[in-house]
């Protein structure tokens, strides 16, 4: 197995966004993946903004990146995610 290089060094702070259908438990949900990728993530950070019409949320969450892995791994659980339409 070849490895892989990456322009990041870490730790480094990540913002990662995160999109989706406007839903009560949107912002919940995306929380509960990050904590479980990221558990040092403080929730109070996250920031929110409405989409122009109000249908959609996207959701910034800047962890504290430790790996690779760790963000490969947290952007396969979010966009396979049935409420999750787009990670950036």
């Amino acid at each position: 197995m070849s490895e892989r290089t990456t322009l990041l060094e870490f730790p480094t702070d990540f913002p990662l966004k995160i999109m989706g259908a406007r839903a009560d438990d949107f912002a919940q949900v995306v929380l509960a993946v990050v904590q479980r990728h990221a558990p040092d993530f403080d929730g109070a950070t996250m920031e929110m903004r409405a989409s122009s019409n109000g249908n959609y949320l996207a959701l910034t969450c800047t962890i504290n990146a430790t790996s690779q892995d760790q963000l490969d791994n947290l952007y396969r659980e979010l966009s396979s995610h049935p409420m999750v339409k787009v990670v950036l």
